[in-house]
């Protein structure tokens, strides 16, 4: 099927998702901008300041790893989903690059009340665990925050709607901190003086809203939606290769979950797939490819964290993967990026399944750390 056909089929869509289904790094965030134009709503369900993706306008040039890319369109409407973990610190810096460029945003971006907030004291949770069981994450808070969330602990953002309220909740989660790591204390009045005025801009400017009510109500009003995934597949907290995963839900089901939808409404999903395949962090890597012909792909493809710059490890394109992926997404279609970086490599290579002591095992890519 040729691409305008393709993009065509996807315009008919009302609820469309654009999902990672290797490690992450794929290009998501080039097909979402494609997409945007033809949709009313671009939504991310999970993740945080861990995803991040470039975009290029002309000559402006934008680094997000909060704000989705509907930012740059005057008529779209950007939503930031109860699933995603919000650091107000780290949208606030996206906005002002956003407003660099004369770009308005207070119109065009709402958060849900029911996102969760980061804290400083997440962040240093985050350096400390991985002292203990090195993982290879962002060090973003990102973790702990869901972990806050999960326990019941932690603070949304519609709780900064009372500022009064919102103290008393922040300090009593911090002496519940305190108390469990005393060496990771934060200066509190410090960060409520940083937080105070960025919430009140976000109040004043109505951004805090029921987006479970928003989105629901857009659809019956045949508005359509672009649902744009962070992090990719195999790094899903149930899916992915356990314990090197993030701490959401990166998979189709992350939507349902983390928008606010019921299953039946997305009608289509898009996997983004690398013609080779990477991954940045910690974790097993069945498909690693030996040598310095790793460091040329690397090389040619640019191949480093948008988050922290840190070297991508290379490996061949896994088959394998990708068929548990469709198992788990029932992707509609794939979108194929980076196939030019394999110019030139000589002989190329796939991986089909795998072996343990010569013999081929059953299993799939996030059983590996069981296999082996």
């Amino acid at each position: 099927m040729s691409l305008s056909r393709c993009l065509t089929g996807l315009r008919t869509k009302q609820i469309c998702t654009v999902l990672g289904s290797q490690w992450g790094d794929e290009g998501k965030g080039k097909l979402v901008d494609v997409l945007a134009k033809d949709y009313d709503i671009i939504s991310r369900f999970n993740g945080g300041a861990n995803a991040g993706h470039t975009l290029k306008v002309g000559n402006m040039k934008f680094a997000f790893h909060l704000l989705p890319c509907g930012m740059l369109y005057d008529d779209k409407l950007s939503v930031l989903g109860n699933g995603v973990v919000l650091a107000l610190p780290q949208l606030f810096s996206e906005i002002a690059d956003v407003e660099k460029y004369n770009i308005t945003w207070k119109n065009k971006l709402v958060i849900s009340s029911r996102a969760h907030l980061t804290f400083r004291n997440q962040l240093l949770l985050d350096g400390f665990s991985e002292k203990k069981k090195f993982l290879g994450t962002t060090q973003k808070g990102i973790g702990p925050c869901y972990g806050a969330k999960v326990t019941r602990f932690g603070l949304r953002v519609g709780d900064l709607l009372n500022w009064e309220s919102f103290v008393d909740k922040y300090n009593n989660y911090m002496d519940l901190h305190d108390s469990v790591y005393p060496e990771l204390q934060v200066d509190r009045k410090d960060e409520l003086n940083e937080l105070k005025p960025l919430r009140d801009t976000l109040v004043e400017a109505g951004i805090i809203q029921d987006t479970i009510s928003l989105i629901n109500e857009s659809l019956q009003q045949g508005k359509r939606i672009l649902a744009e995934g962070a992090n990719a597949l195999m790094l899903d907290v149930d899916y992915g290769t356990y314990p090197y995963v993030t701490s959401s839900s990166t998979s189709a089901g992350g939507i349902c979950t983390g928008m606010g939808v019921s299953p039946n409404k997305i009608e289509t999903v898009v996997g983004v797939v690398k013609a080779y395949t990477t991954r940045v962090g910690e974790g097993p890597f069945p498909s690693l490819i030996p040598g310095d012909l790793e460091l040329q792909l690397r090389t040619i493809g640019g191949e480093f964290g948008a988050t922290t710059g840190r070297p991508r490890k290379c490996g061949w394109l896994d088959l394998q993967l990708l068929k548990y992926g469709h198992w788990l997404n029932n992707y509609s279609s794939w979108n194929l990026t980076k196939l030019d970086c394999l110019s030139n490599l000589g002989d190329l290579q796939v991986v089909v399944g795998y072996e343990l002591d010569g013999k081929r095992v059953s299993g799939m890519p996030s059983q590996i750390d069981e296999m082996f």
